[in-house]
C-alpha cells in the first residue's frame, strides 16, 4: 500500500517509495529517456550505439524501481510493483524488445508523477483544512504584550487577538467585543458575535475588533489541537475494506508471479520449447498487467478523502471504519438536553396561588438563588429584570438536589421541587406543565411556582424530519421526566422514548436497542456531555454534538462534530455513503479491467501498451475518482 500519512501507514503491496518526490528532476529523467529512445528508434546503422541508447535510456527511467525491488527483495519483501516492473521489464530485453522496455518504465514513471500529483491534492486540500493553528499568541504581561509560541501558554494567561489574527488557544473574553469567523472549525460562513464572558475556541478569526481572552486551557488540550490529533490519526484505524485490500494485495502478487511462471512452462512442455519466447513474452505482459496498485491505492485514499471532506464541514471522524459504519446507519438515538435541546434553561411560566402575585413569586425565588450556579438558578435570576441587593439575604442554605432555603427581610423563604415542599410539610397547587416545575414558600405558605423549559434547538425538527425520509429511526434516551421528554418527542415526530434514565440505565437501552436493530445496520448515539461517555462507547457509532469542551466525551466519542447542527448527523451519512460508493466502484473498476486483460495477455490478445495501461492508467483513473470524496458540497439532497 503506499504510504498516505508518514506516520501511521507502512509500506505494503505495492512496495513504492512514496516518500520520493516526483519532481523537477524527475521529469527531466523522463524527458532525457524519451529523447534517447527517438534517437535510438531512428539509428539503424551502428547498432552498438542504438542499443547502448536505447540501455542508458532504461537505465536513467527505471533505475530507482530497480533499485528498489533489489532494496526489498533484501529486506524479504520480493513480490512488488517494483519486483514486477523490473523483471517484466528485463525479460523484454532478454527477447530484444528494447523499444517496449524503455517505453514502459518512462510511461509507468509518467504515470506515476500525474498519479502522485493527485494524492499530492488531496494531501494538500486536508492539510489546507488543518491549517486553524495559529503560530504565535500575543501574551499580555505587566501591561506590555509578548509574542510566544501557543505551546508555552499557561492557564490563566491574558492573550490579545487583534483583527485578522487566529485565535491561538480556548479561552474566555475579558475585554472587547468582536465578530468570529468560525468556518474553519464547523464549516459555517456565518459569523459568530462574542463578548464579555463569552467562551471562545482557538482556531477561529477574529474579523473585527481586538479581544482580550483569558486562556482556560494549554495548547495540548485546546480545540486546535483536539481537531487536528483526531485527522492526523485518522487513517490508523481501518475498514473492512481496507483491511481485505491489505490481506488481498499480500496473497495476489505472489499468485500472479506463479501464474507468469505456469504460463511459459506448461505451454512450452506441451508445444514444445521452440515458441518458449513467445510465451515468455506472454508471461511478462501478464506481470506488468497484474500490478495491484490501483486497489491498493485508491481505497485507503478514498477514505482518507472521505474524512477530509467531513473535516472540511465541521465533521471529525476517527477512523474510516467509522466511515464504513456510517453508511449504513439504521437508528440514532439521541440525548435530549443540550444534543436535541440548547441546554439553556428559561422561565416560560410564573403561576402565583391565589392572594399572591407574580412580581413577589419571581423576587423571592431570584433572591433565594443568588448564590447558586445551577442552570436552573441561573435561569430564575436572569428572569428577575431588577437589582439584586443581597445585604437583605440571610442564612442561606442548599439542599443537593432539592432547592435552598434563606432569609429575606426577615422572610423565611423555600425554593425547590416537591420533596423540599414536602419535607417541610407545605401543601402546594400540583398541576401538571411541560418543563420543571419550581415551587416558593413564604413562611411556610406556598405562594407560587415558576415553570422552566428547556429550548429545542433551531433544526432539530428538520434534522429528524430528513433522518426519518430515509427511513432512519430516531430515538430518545433522557434522564428528564417522563412529562419532559413526552413534549419534545411529541414536537419533533419521534415516536420511540425512554426517560428517567441514569447512564447506566442509558447503556443498557442502548445495548437492547443494538440487539434489536436490522441486520447489516447500525445504531448511532449522539450525546453531548460527560454523563454520555459511557452510551457513546457502547453504541456502534457514537457522536459527541459540540463536545470539544468535554473530554470524556470527545475521547469516547468515534464522530465529533465542532458545532452543534445537527443536520450534519445526516450529512457525515451523506459523506461516507458517498465515500463507500467510490471505493466499490474502485474495486469493481480495477479488478473487473485487471481480470479482462489478464485473460487478453494469456491468449496472446495484448501488447506491452495495453498492459500499460491496464497498470498505469487504471491506477490513475482509480486515483482520480478517489479525489471526487473530497467535495463536501451538495452531499444533503
Amino acid at each position: 500500500m503506499c504510504e498516505l500519512e508518514h506516520n501511521h501507514e507502512e509500506h505494503q503491496s505495492c512496495g513504492k517509495n512514496c516518500e520520493h518526490n516526483h519532481s523537477h528532476s524527475d521529469i527531466k529523467r523522463v524527458y532525457l529517456s524519451v529523447f534517447l529512445l527517438i534517437i535510438a528508434f531512428f539509428i539503424s546503422e551502428n547498432v552498438i550505439v542504438k542499443y547502448s541508447l536505447y540501455l542508458l535510456a532504461y537505465i536513467i527511467s527505471g533505475f530507482d524501481i530497480i533499485f528498489s525491488a533489489l532494496k526489498n527483495i533484501i529486506k524479504g519483501k520480493v513480490f512488488d510493483e517494483n519486483f514486477l516492473m523490473s523483471l517484466a521489464t528485463l525479460g523484454a530485453i532478454c527477447l530484444g524488445e528494447y523499444p517496449e522496455a524503455v517505453s514502459v518504465m518512462v510511461l509507468y514513471q509518467i504515470g506515476e508523477f500525474l498519479q502522485h500529483r493527485a494524492v499530492d491534492k488531496s494531501r494538500k486540500s486536508i492539510s489546507a483544512l488543518m491549517d486553524i493553528r495559529a503560530e504565535y499568541a500575543n501574551v499580555e504581561i505587566n501591561g506590555e504584550v509578548i509574542r510566544k509560541n501557543p505551546d508555552e501558554v499557561n492557564i490563566g494567561d491574558i492573550i490579545v487577538v487583534k483583527a485578522g489574527e487566529k485565535v491561538p488557544l480556548d479561552g474566555i473574553v475579558i475585554d472587547g467585543n468582536s465578530f468570529l469567523d468560525t468556518s474553519s472549525l464547523t464549516g459555517e460562513s456565518i459569523l459568530k458575535e462574542v463578548k464579555i464572558n463569552d467562551e471562545v475556541l482557538s482556531g477561529v478569526v477574529n474579523t473585527d475588533g481586538l479581544l482580550k481572552i483569558r486562556v482556560e486551557k494549554e495548547y495540548k488540550d485546546s480545540a486546535v489541537s483536539k481537531i487536528i490529533e483526531l485527522v492526523e490519526n485518522a487513517s490508523s484505524r481501518k475498514s473492512r475494506a481496507e483491511n481485505f485490500i491489505t490481506k488481498f494485495a499480500r496473497y495476489y502478487t505472489p499468485i500472479v508471479v506463479l501464474f507468469a511462471l505456469l504460463l511459459v512452462i506448461i505451454p512450452s512442455l506441451i508445444y514444445g520449447f521452440s515458441n518458449i519466447n513467445v510465451w515468455i513474452n506472454r508471461a511478462l505482459i501478464f506481470l506488468v498487467i497484474s500490478c495491484p496498485c490501483a486497489l491498493v491505492i485508491s481505497v485507503p485514499l478514498t477514505f482518507f478523502s472521505g474524512i477530509g471532506a467531513a473535516s472540511k464541514s465541521g465533521i471529525l471522524i476517527k477512523g474510516s471504519n467509522y466511515l464504513e459504519l456510517l453508511s449504513k446507519v439504521g437508528t440514532v438515538v439521541f440525548d435530549k438536553t443540550g444534543t436535541l435541546t440548547k441546554g439553556v434553561f428559561k422561565v416560560t411560566n410564573i403561576l402565583p396561588s391565589p392572594g399572591n402575585n407574580i412580581d413577589d413569586v419571581i423576587k423571592y425565588a431570584a433572591y433565594a438563588e443568588y448564590y447558586s450556579n445551577h442552570p436552573i438558578a441561573l435561569s430564575i435570576k436572569n428572569s428577575y429584570k431588577e437589582n439584586i441587593d443581597i445585604s437583605i439575604v440571610k442564612e442561606v442554605k442548599e439542599y443537593a438536589g432539592n432547592g435552598v432555603e434563606a432569609y429575606i427581610q426577615g422572610n423565611y423563604i423555600l425554593v425547590g421541587n416537591k420533596k423540599l415542599m414536602d419535607k417541610n410539610a407545605i401543601k402546594i397547587d400540583e398541576k401538571e406543565h411541560n418543563g420543571t416545575i419550581i415551587y416558593v414558600a413564604k413562611n411556610n405558605k406556598f405562594i407560587g411556582s415558576i415553570i422552566i423549559s428547556d429550548e429545542i434547538k433551531d433544526n432539530a425538527k428538520y434534522s429528524i424530519d430528513i433522518l426519518k425520509k430515509f427511513n432512519i429511526t430516531p430515538v430518545i434516551l433522557t434522564g428528564d421526566c417522563v412529562n419532559n421528554a413526552r413534549q419534545i418527542a411529541e414536537f419533533l415526530g419521534i415516536n420511540d422514548y425512554y426517560a428517567g434514565l441514569l447512564p447506566i440505565d442509558k447503556v443498557s437501552k442502548i445495548e437492547n436497542i443494538i440487539e434489536k436493530k436490522k441486520q447489516n445496520k447500525s445504531v448511532v448515539f449522539v450525546g453531548d456531555g460527560i454523563n454520555d461517555a459511557p452510551v457513546l462507547m457502547r453504541s456502534d457509532i457514537g457522536i459527541a454534538m459540540g463536545a470539544l469542551g468535554s473530554d470524556a466525551a470527545i475521547e469516547a466519542a468515534d464522530v465529533v462534530i465542532v458545532d452543534d447542527n445537527l443536520s450534519k448527523i445526516y450529512m457525515s451519512m451523506c459523506i461516507a455513503k458517498k465515500t463507500m460508493s467510490i471505493v466499490k466502484q474502485n474495486i469493481i473498476f480495477s479488478i473487473g479491467i485487471k481480470v479482462l486483460f489478464l485473460i487478453l495477455g494469456t491468449f496472446g490478445l495484448m501488447t506491452m501498451w495495453g498492459a500499460i495501461f491496464a497498470d498505469v492508467g487504471v491506477t490513475l483513473i482509480a486515483v482520480l475518482n478517489s479525489l471526487r470524496t473530497l467535495n463536501s458540497k451538495n452531499y444533503i439532497k
